[in-house]
């Protein structure tokens, strides 16, 4: 067989978009559309457990980590057992063992917790709410943002009619949202296995006695989505529904007593920012004196830049267009009027022309300059 030579492979540089690009800034956007001045993601690495760089780890398997971490909520130790073999801490029957909190408290986050049932649970009772009853609190049982922890394996509508089948209510099973909202399907497994709980979670925003926006909850199950960006209705309860009401913005992670063996293991947390805290680069939240704040800096830091503000060049037009997309006005707008103004008595060729034409059509388009101000 003819061997064929195969080249080494080159990756080619990776283009760098010169000048302006795409629309540029405004009142309710600081920055331009693929703009390069914006400031880049932080790196964040994962590590061989699935724990981001960037989590707060409130349980790693070890009774150390769990008496820094977590209280009885009411900052004495927690009662629950830690079982260091296993990697887990438990509760048990009888309500005897209380809550047990993050000493640390939190608001907006990103929460990975996992939790398992014995293997041989028994319905308590023959009451169904008596299997394996927890509850993750988010922001604390005061508050009450609770997704519910519940052996559910056997409430499932496939199984109605069958000898193993629990009935249950659907809104207070495994993966709800405690009294508000069923998970979409029930992706459980059986009792003895781990269950595995990703969470997003957004507090209510108020501004004052008004509310902005109501929160919400986004669930993954074992890895299936079964709560997709749920809007909270209410704080969380029993048999009844609690409207929203402001309160503080931070509170613990709490998990529930509720008289059944439950256990916990590999919990972290990342705090997230709020969504509306976003005060420069958003049609729903930006504030334009904020986003203008944010613009002039970027003008002064590309204005810097700039050897000769008064060179008569393409370049310079090109530089001092960038500028003035972020802020039109003082001696950025004179800058580049003067510039322009004398470049345009004398011009560079055809194909410089079209360069600086290229820039100026984005301000033109972007009402940063009126339509006649482009080369001819």
């Amino acid at each position: 067989m003819k061997k064929i030579a195969v080249a080494a492979l080159v990756l080619a540089p990776v283009a760098v978009f010169a000048g302006l690009y795409g629309d540029t800034p405004n009142e309710k956007h600081a920055w331009s559309v693929h703009d390069r001045n914006r400031p880049k993601p932080s790196r964040v690495t994962v590590n061989e457990k699935g724990v981001p760089s960037d989590a707060i780890v409130l349980f790693d398997g070890t009774k150390a980590s769990f008496e820094k971490n977590w209280s009885n909520g009411k900052g004495d130790p927690a009662k629950w057992i830690v079982n260091e073999e296993e990697g887990s801490f438990s509760c048990g029957t009888g309500f005897k063992f209380g809550e047990c909190a993050t000493r640390e408290e939190f608001g907006d986050c990103q929460l990975h917790i996992e939790y398992k049932h014995p293997a041989d649970i028994q319905t308590i009772h023959n009451d169904a709410q008596m299997r394996g009853n927890s509850g993750i609190f988010l922001m604390g049982p005061r508050f009450g943002y609770e997704v519910q922890v519940l052996e559910s394996y056997y409430t499932c509508k496939e199984l109605e009619g069958q000898p193993e089948f629990i009935q249950n209510y659907a809104d207070g099973q495994a993966g709800s949202v405690y009294a508000e909202n069923p998970p979409l399907v029930n992706p459980q497994r059986k009792p003895g296995e781990w269950q595995v709980y990703d969470i997003v979670f957004h507090q209510p925003v108020w501004k004052g006695e008004t509310l902005v926006h109501p929160g919400s909850v986004t669930v993954f199950f074992n890895g299936v989505l079964v709560q997709d960006h749920w809007e909270m209705e209410g704080q969380t309860t029993h048999c009844r529904r609690r409207p929203l009401k402001p309160h503080p913005t931070k509170g613990p992670l709490s998990l529930q007593d509720h008289g059944c063996p439950v256990s916990f293991r590999n919990i972290w947390l990342r705090p997230l920012a709020s969504r509306w805290d976003n005060l420069t680069h958003s049609d729903l939240t930006a504030c334009p004196q904020k986003v203008m704040e944010c613009r002039r800096e970027t003008a002064a830091a590309l204005y810097a830049k700039i050897a000769d503000p008064k060179a008569v060049t393409a370049d310079n037009i090109k530089a001092l267009a960038e500028v003035i997309s972020y802020a039109n006005e003082g001696k950025y707008a004179a800058s580049f009027w003067q510039a322009l103004e004398a470049y345009r008595a004398k011009p560079g060729d055809e194909k410089e022309v079209a360069s600086v034409n290229r820039d100026l059509d984005v301000l033109v388009r972007n009402n940063v300059i009126p339509a006649d101000a482009k080369l001819k």
